[in-house]
């Protein structure tokens, strides 16, 4: 399995598979505009062995207490149902921490299954005294320091990026 950087080649295949992984079109809608407005921070993809797009994770800008401190907000995430189950989606999520990392991005936040995501290491959000906008369990919202002390100046509400309110 390859992983890397998404490319302009990739954007119909990404786009096909986001829609195949989830129930609506309203993911593959979020991506393109984030992609569309500039606020796709880093896109990967997983390649099968004859190069076709079977997973894509992106990562987009949040602001955290009315400040953009670097922190970025991990969504969506999907992998094509024939490959799940493989730890896929784990491995591009550690290769996007270690490339956000490398680039000094401070941290990333979550919003999804705590049993799932705190296998690459989130915690609930509200450990760094953290919050969300949205009306969901307070477990389910999470976070990572990428950099030590990420959120040792960070704190109160996360805002994602406009794009997500339309989910």
């Amino acid at each position: 399995m390859l992983l890397r950087s998404e490319a302009p080649a990739d954007l119909l295949p990404i786009d096909r598979l986001v829609k195949k992984a989830f129930e609506t079109d309203a993911e593959a809608n979020l991506v393109m505009t984030l992609r569309e407005n500039g606020h796709n921070t880093l896109s990967l993809v997983a390649c099968n062995d004859d190069g076709k797009v079977v997973g894509h994770i992106m990562f987009s800008p949040v602001i955290v207490g009315g400040q953009d401190t670097g922190i970025q907000g991990l969504a969506p995430v999907c992998v094509h149902p024939d490959y799940r189950n493989q730890g896929l989606a784990s491995e591009m999520i550690r290769e996007g921490f270690e490339i956000l990392h490398e680039f000094g991005y401070p941290a990333c936040v979550v919003l999804g299954d705590p049993a799932y995501y705190s296998r690459v290491g989130f915690v609930p959000a509200s450990q760094y005294s953290l919050n969300c906008k949205w009306d969901v369990p307070a477990d389910a919202f999470m976070a990572i320091e990428l950099l030590d002390g990420a959120f040792s100046d960070a704190k109160g509400l996360v805002e994602y990026c406009a794009e997500f309110d339309a989910l």
